[in-house]
């Protein structure tokens, strides 16, 4: 049976987050923020992540606890996958817990900020709403609101999420990712000013026909180079039927990387790996299947790819700085595992951790944490499963990834984000609570 995906699944979340009552526009949780402890943490033998690929720097923290494999040396692809370790026994103690910010959204599908030092959250909501979160308040009048253009039939289609410009601060530009009435993918650029984009200053830049109704990817973010990145889930149905991820003439299965500054609507950057031909110019990497959320370490420039699996494994995906062109493998792989029977692992770039669908069933894609609430784990990489509500830490130690659980908890993780000082957010797409990620002896 085809498995949910990261968003397959909000068909409960459809229902749980209705079942919910809404917050008044303006108001916060409480005049205090709550602080939720969710669940103690796991302590198990149970094998929580993998190790394949070489770290590209001095890792920033110590592990919390322990899952571990030693990586290859090999940036393209691993000679052998690697095997799954079984976990340590975490502390008595989660190293996080849960601070609820606001709630009464309706299905929270991303979290942002527009890096214009007004300490702002942006909320995107899957019918085409993106609010604004500022001093734990919702603020009555929405950001930008074009649910009448978004499409939304399917459970994983939307308004998937929103990117602001890195001198949005000078141009005002924001740029979205939605699924139109026709469930097709819309890349566009709106201008806003104050507290307020302007729905009929969209400029489309990219519409890419969506042949079923999940796996459309969903999420639009700028690198440190100031490139768009755009990524695009395999076009839907299950196992790949035309194995669009593997086919460089298709923009399905990829994540794309496009200069929004310069041609019209954007011009390719000349170091993309197909800008001189031999695949579409647009594609920075591919071989995956839903990469739902990524995101860039910001004190290196690696990209970390939540890459959502198909009936067994869930994996995390590496691309060291400026390494494009890499294929991941789907649909030949999945995780550290053949799916199409005869596959050749050793052509394929081995993610950096995964697990096994008994213990989730969709990975959400997270942040490498640069915040100054818990410094001894700066630098690890928060991730979540959709279904089971695990948050785990990836750490760097030399060429080996180190993989803790940081936190059992009950929600339907459905994305994280970070506000400009480098702190951690999540939205609970059930119950469409606004969270922040704190340390537990605060």
């Amino acid at each position: 049976m085809h498995t949910r995906t990261i968003l397959g699944t909000i068909l409960a979340m459809l229902i749980l987050s209705a079942c919910g009552g809404t917050q008044p526009a303006g108001q916060a949780v409480s005049e205090s923020p709550t602080i939720v402890v969710i669940a103690s943490p796991i302590a198990s033998n149970t094998p929580v992540a993998t190790s394949t690929a070489t770290a590209t720097s001095t890792p920033q923290a110590t592990p919390v606890a322990t899952s571990t494999a030693t990586a290859t040396s090999t940036p393209e692809a691993t000679t052998t996958p690697a095997a799954t370790m079984p976990a340590q026994e975490s502390s008595d103690t989660a190293p996080i817990k849960l601070e609820a910010i606001a709630k009464g959204f309706t299905k929270p599908l991303y979290v942002t900020n527009a890096g214009d030092d007004s300490q702002r959250l942006f909320v995107v909501e899957q019918a085409g709403i993106v609010k604004i979160v500022q001093n734990g308040a919702i603020v009555e009048t929405p950001f930008l609101d074009i649910h009448e253009q978004v499409g939304s039939s399917g459970s994983e289609q939307g308004l998937l999420s929103i990117a602001f410009h890195p001198k949005y601060r000078e141009n005002g530009y924001v740029f979205a990712d939605y699924t139109d009435k026709d469930g097709d993918t819309v890349i566009s650029r709106f201008t806003a000013s104050g507290d307020a984009a302007d729905p009929e200053s969209e400029l489309v830049l990219l519409n890419i026909d969506q042949p079923y109704a999940n796996h459309n990817g969903g999420l639009v973010m700028f690198g440190p180079d100031g490139y768009l990145y755009i990524g695009l889930g395999d076009g839907g149905s299950a196992g790949d039927p035309e194995n669009r991820a593997q086919d460089l003439d298709s923009l399905l299965g990829k994540i794309l990387r496009i200069d929004v500054d310069s041609g019209s609507p954007y011009a390719i950057p000349n170091d993309n790996p197909y800008a001189d031909g031999g695949g579409k110019p647009e594609i920075w990497a591919y071989g995956l299947r839903n990469p739902w959320r990524f995101s860039f370490d910001d004190s290196t420039g690696d990209l970390f790819i939540g890459d959502v699996g198909q009936n067994k494994y869930e994996e995390i995906n590496f691309q060291p700085a400026g390494q494009g062109g890499r294929n991941y493998g789907w649909r030949q792989v999945e995780g550290n595992h053949c799916y199409k029977e005869d596959c050749d692992q050793d052509a394929y770039v081995a993610p950096i951790a995964e697990y096994p669908h008994e213990q989730g069933c969709s990975v959400t894609g997270g942040f490498v944490y640069q915040g100054a609430a818990f410094p001894q784990l700066q630098g690890s990489y928060f991730y979540a499963d959709y279904c089971q509500g695990t948050i785990w830490a990836l750490q760097r130690d030399g060429t080996r990834w180190d993989t803790s659980v940081a936190l059992e908890s009950d929600l339907r993780i459905s994305s994280f984000g970070m506000d400009q000082d480098g702190e951690l957010y999540l939205t609970d797409g059930s119950s469409g609570v606004l969270y922040r990620l704190v340390a537990s002896n605060a």
